[in-house]
């Protein structure tokens, strides 16, 4: 079998212009041409770009040669010119096409012969036509001068008054198709950063009428629209800046901040700021930049903007100048100050003992509340945006210090509150009345703040507030009306601060207040498992799973848990009508299995009590459920108690896997398969490595293994038949489950390299036997059992095998042979009928 190279897999074709592609790309570039030819969907079309993309970008000296030696590709432009008839599609990708092979200056030289890109990319071409008209003619147009815009000829093609070039490309920065607007745009960025390359070694001038002609026609441009009223010209210079200043480090562009600077500013004194979250990402581009964040004027103006956009405008500025490196402190004071002050409005509204408010200037206050109260949509957009950012600010290294962790959790809880109903406003206010009506039942806010208040348990605060958390969290639980989403919220929240629960000094159980949550949490999680909505029972295994994981071996859990109803109806769960909630209960259960909490006890005053298997009914899910979900969980749950010596598996390990195998080997989803193999490859490694080894890579790929215990694992593995389900997955469809099975072949060789075996074997007819079926399964015909195998045999098939080989292909894209360029110009003329289908690779 080592002999034969293609045993397995074809070889990967290459992606250079090889003889066959050359001979079919003339016939191809013709029906494209042809307005009547079916031509080949967009998708095809993409293909072959990249690999021009790829040929030309392999060997840049030999892209001219490429297009003389290919005159059809030259024909395919030139007809583009000519006809007016050619689809959409194929008008697109010939601009494109263009573009790639202008790149290099040679070949922009030599299209530039008969006036051809001038006629392609000026008013001769598509400009003047109909087609202009569809929008992915004109991002073609574009893509195809992103790509040609490499060199200084390019450049003066487009700086060429007389084309109109650049104009279009203003034009298009307001096109009605947002893909062709975003890509026009960065094409000026692009185009100049590209002009002003050379002045990036040297120091640029100051002054504009220094710089290249295509510079100042872009920068003449950026200014007019900067000076606009309309707001759309502001945000289209806005954004051409914003990627300049992200993408470019050079000295260059601090001239070209200087110079427009004054303009950027002068946005502020319009009321309302035009283009606001335009301007918010190109200030936070420029401060960013290593070349600019030591200019002083850039963070009085961040201070000025912080202080002239609306709340919801400024928080996103505040969030970001808060995450930079370097930053002034009064600017940071300032930016969280600008954070805090919803969430201050909020606390300041109810009546929240225990809770200290948040400390920012009353400047903000009328603003603020005026925010909150103009309309529920504004009201639930800005809280909401706040809680998000400040989520995002908790755990970076540059949040504030100190950080106030108090009056946020005192603040999240009022969220809650509010939005719940419980909450009490002040009597001299009547935004906290307002905030009532606006926030009752609002889920969007209740998924926000309980995503806060989860985030707040990696800190610590005052026990009243703990309890105040502790307290919220059980009423959202217990709530009739929490939606399935918060209730998974509340979930994940209540796991983050159960988790995060002090330990008593000295004592290693948990602390008595947790212990007080957990008798009251559980009869809701019992309520939770019997919910008519499958996301709540799906929410409540998955939380239980996660604190069974944790918490199994405290003692408290342990006695809550066994004198509750939870392990059992988590085991019913298992015969659940929905995939999804029985697929977590496997893994419930699993988990409950591992810590001895599965089934419960005769009584609760015996927490002890003996433990009914569930072997036989995870087999039973395995063998018998018609979803993939819940099989996969069951192999997951196996793999895992393999690995952790679960006492289901030490009874008898060899004809635990045995069983499980048999079983996983004949399943439909390769999933399952995968994980089998896994299962397999946990206990080869048990078997063979050390003792008490888990895993395959704990185990030192030259450690001797006695030809006694060698032997006698590998007479195991034949009789649990591990070997017919490794090889068979060698041929599976799955390409992971190929790999899969690649690995743990490969792991079994090199533990075996120093058993020799019987000499005869190699020769034996067991061996000739087996591999004449491993071809057949290659060949398809998967029929045919392998039966008994003898370890000398089943080792001459491994050595002989090219493995390494294998796995090599294996490791390519599944696609990877239909991708090749020529399958693809096959399929493309199979298409328009000029190659039989017997000629076609289809994928």
């Amino acid at each position: 079998m080592g002999s034969d190279p293609d045993i397995f897999f074809a070889g990967t074709p290459g992606l250079a212009m090889d003889s066959e592609c050359a001979q079919l790309l003339p016939a191809l570039c013709a029906a494209l041409a042809d307005p009547r030819q079916p031509v080949a969907d967009d998708t095809c079309l993409e293909k072959l770009l990249d690999w021009f993309k790829t040929v030309t970008e392999a060997g840049k000296g030999s892209s001219l040669l490429l297009l003389q030696d290919s005159p059809c590709l030259v024909e395919l432009l030139l007809q583009v010119l000519k006809s007016q008839d050619l689809s959409p599609g194929v008008l697109s990708f010939s601009l494109r096409l263009a573009g790639i092979f202008a790149a290099q200056e040679d070949c922009f030289q030599y299209l530039q012969q008969g006036e051809l890109l001038p006629g392609l990319f000026g008013e001769a071409g598509p400009l003047g036509g109909a087609a202009w008209t569809v929008p992915t003619v004109r991002s073609g147009w574009i893509q195809g001068l992103r790509s040609l815009a490499q060199h200084p000829s390019a450049l003066h093609f487009l700086a060429d008054s007389d084309s109109g070039t650049l104009d279009t490309i203003f034009s298009l920065q307001g096109d009605s198709s947002l893909f062709v607007a975003s890509a026009a745009g960065q094409l000026l960025a692009h185009t100049l950063a590209l002009s002003m390359r050379d002045q990036a070694e040297g120091h640029p001038s100051p002054q504009a009428c220094d710089w290249p002609a295509s510079a100042q026609r872009i920068l003449g441009h950026v200014e007019e629209s900067l000076r606009s009223t309309a707001t759309p010209q502001v945000t289209q210079a806005l954004n051409v800046l914003t990627t300049t200043f992200g993408h470019c480090q050079s000295p260059w562009t601090q001239v070209l901040w200087v110079r427009l600077s004054p303009l950027v500013a002068c946005l502020l004194e319009k009321d309302p700021v035009p283009a606001a979250h335009s301007l918010v990402d190109l200030l936070l581009s420029v401060a960013r930049s290593p070349a600019l964040s030591a200019d002083c004027s850039l963070w009085e103006t961040l201070a000025q903007t912080l202080g002239h956009l609306s709340p919801a405008q400024a928080g996103p500025l505040a969030l970001g100048v808060l995450k930079l490196q370097d930053c002034l402190q009064a600017l940071r004071t300032q930016a969280f100050d600008v954070l805090l002050q919803p969430l201050a409005c909020v606390l300041k509204a109810a009546q929240a003992p225990g809770s200290p408010g948040l400390l920012v200037g009353p400047a903000g206050d009328s603003v603020v509340a005026d925010a909150l109260l103009s309309s529920r949509s504004a009201c639930v957009g800005l809280l909401c945006q706040t809680l998000a950012h400040l989520e995002l600010l908790q755990p970076v290294p540059q949040r504030p210090s100190p950080w106030p962790q108090a009056p946020l959790l005192g603040a999240a809880v009022t969220v809650l509150r509010f939005c719940n109903g419980s909450a009490v406003p002040t009597s001299d206010s009547n935004v906290g009345g307002r905030l009532c009506v606006i926030l009752a039942g609002c889920v969007r806010v209740q998924r926000a703040a309980l995503d806060f208040l989860g985030t707040l348990s990696e800190g610590t605060g005052p026990r009243e507030l703990v309890t105040q958390v502790f307290a919220v969290l059980l009423d959202y639980l217990k709530s009739p009306d929490s939606s399935p989403t918060v209730l998974k919220k509340a979930f994940q929240a209540t796991l983050r601060w159960l988790l995060s629960s002090p330990r008593p000094p000295g004592c290693c159980d948990l602390d008595p207040h947790t212990q007080l949550f957990l008798r009251e949490l559980l009869p809701v999680l019992q309520k939770r498992l019997c919910s008519h909505c499958w996301e709540v029972r799906d929410s409540g295994l998955e939380f239980l799973t996660q604190v069974t994981r944790h918490w199994a071996g405290q003692a408290s859990f342990r006695q809550a848990l066994l004198a509750s109803e939870v392990p059992e109806l988590a085991q019913q769960l298992l015969q659940d009508p929905e995939s999804y909630v029985r697929a977590s209960a496997v893994t419930a259960v699993g988990q409950l299995s591992i810590g001895g909490l599965h089934a419960a006890p005769a009584g609760p005053e015996h927490p002890g009590g003996p433990q009914k298997s569930l072997l036989p009914d995870l087999l039973h899910v395995l063998s018998t459920d018609s979803e993939g979900f819940p099989r996969r969980a069951v192999m997951q749950v196996f793999t895992q108690w393999l690995r952790g010596g679960h006492e289901d598996v030490a009874e008898d390990t060899e004809r635990f896997v045995a069983r499980v195998l048999q079983v996983a080997s004949q399943d439909l989803d390769w999933e399952v398969r995968a994980q089998g193999l896994e299962l397999a490859l946990v206990f080869l490694a048990q078997t063979l490595g050390q003792p008490g080894s888990c895993c395959p890579y704990a185990v030192a790929a030259t450690e001797t293994i006695p030809p006694s215990r060698l032997a006698q694992a590998l007479r195991a593995f034949c009789r649990m038949q591990l070997f017919e389900f490794a090889f068979r997955a060698l041929f599976d469809c799955d390409r992971p489950v190929a790999r899969k099975s690649c690995e743990l072949l490969l792991f079994l060789r090199d533990k075996a390299a120093p058993y020799d075996g019987s000499q005869e074997a190699r020769s034996s007819p067991d061996v000739a036997s087996v591999e004449a079926a491993l071809q057949r399964w290659r060949a398809g015909e998967q029929g045919q059992p392998l039966g008994p195998l003898e370890p000398e045999a089943v080792l001459a098939v491994l050595r002989s095998m090219d493995l390494e080989g294998l796995q090599g292909a294996l490791a390519e894209s599944s696609d990877h042979v239909e991708k090749s360029p020529q399958s693809l110009l096959q399929d493309m003329l199979a298409t328009v009928g000029i190659l039989g289908d017997n000629e076609a690779d289809c994928y």
